[in-house]
């Protein structure tokens, strides 16, 4: 990390967290941070669902809600973005504070309530987003509405000229009765309402499925059943956990979900379990925790195809994505791995 960042950190965790995040899109908006370009290699080159990317490593949704900053982000590091949640309509989401920094345990705590402009305006900036990126939007619900599983599908079909994939995200614990979608009938009816929709489009776009981390074991069962019979296209594992255990920040009784590092070991073990369900033939993508090039090694080699983070770049900046990147390339040509695929699931065990 070069001066110039870590002064900037330094100066963002003076203030309001959700303040500093608004800061951290104006920065990257005005070219005040790092853009290295695509960090890649003959190792790091890979594909998920028939995606192409430079390297696996991907930025979560929820940093960039409302596709702001698409083409400073595309040049970060990341192999691909994924921005959003986008509603149909707009909405201001869950009265402030919402957002809590937890430094001692280098995590976050969040309850936004899908807060966005709304598919409209974000579809607008998606229309004008850099062609050589690879950029997803994770598709959400609005918090007032009738027909939950339709809003899904409305938000694709309006976005969908402009995405190379989206998630449908039924695992956020901050919209009440959400991740009720998870259930198996719940489930595979909003799937086969969002997939069917997707066949209608003039070009194929993946459909991913975002899930949680505090699933029993049944219930993990059942989605790698529902991922199974829908033909999802890859499957994110996991998004914010309403655990709290071992934390030692003052935050830390905050409602909302929790992210970052105390998040790995538990959404590790689910995306583990779930590449032993699946079989290795539905792509997986690991997030959760995600610090280090040896922590992506490790989400990678429990089964992940790719991996994702956000909220690490509270704490190690926006150039983590390219750090991250280049260790990975060191640990994979270390082990004798000459491509991604090739150490995917290899430790699955170790997670079991």
């Amino acid at each position: 990390m070069k001066l110039t960042e870590k002064l900037g950190l330094s100066a963002l965790h003076r203030i309001d967290p959700e303040a500093a995040h608004s800061l951290s899109i104006k920065a990257l908006k005005m070219g005040f941070t790092p853009t290295p370009g695509p960090v890649t290699s003959q190792r790091l080159r890979t594909q998920v669902a028939g995606l192409d990317l430079p390297n696996p490593v991907g930025l979560a949704a929820g940093f960039d809600k409302n596709a702001e900053a698409l083409a400073p982000l595309s040049r970060s590091g990341f192999g691909f973005i994924e921005v959003g949640a986008a509603t149909p309509r707009p909405q201001p989401g869950n009265p402030k504070p919402r957002l809590f920094r937890l430094t001692e345990d280098k995590a976050a705590i969040n309850r936004f309530g899908f807060n966005n402009e709304g598919m409209d305006a974000i579809g607008a900036r998606l229309a004008k987003r850099p062609k050589d990126a690879v950029i997803g939007l994770n598709l959400g619900a609005n918090k007032d509405s009738t027909d939950r599983p339709a809003d899904f599908a409305r938000v694709l079909a309006h976005c969908a000229a402009h995405l190379d994939f989206a998630t449908v995200n039924v695992s956020s614990p901050n919209t009440e009765k959400l991740r009720d979608l998870q259930g198996k009938e719940a489930l595979t009816a909003l799937l086969a309402g969002v997939i069917e929709t997707r066949n209608g489009l003039e070009r194929r776009v993946p459909v991913f499925l975002k899930i949680a981390p505090d699933l029993a074991e049944a219930e993990i069962e059942d989605i790698a059943a529902v991922a199974r019979e829908t033909g999802v296209d890859a499957v994110i594992a996991t998004n914010t956990t309403l655990s709290r255990d071992g934390l030692a920040s003052a935050h830390k009784g905050e409602a909302g979900g929790l992210s970052g590092a105390p998040l790995f070991e538990k959404s590790t073990r689910v995306l583990a379990r779930l590449s032993a369900l699946t079989e290795g033939r539905t792509p997986l993508i690991g997030v959760g925790g995600i610090s280090t090039a040896e922590q992506a090694y490790a989400k990678i080699c429990a089964g992940a195809s790719a991996v994702q983070f956000y909220t690490a770049m509270v704490f190690g900046g926006v150039s983590l994505a390219g750090d991250i990147a280049r260790g990975l390339d060191d640990l994979l040509k270390r082990d004798g791995f000459a491509s991604v695929a090739e150490a995917v699931g290899s430790k699955q065990e170790d997670w079991l």
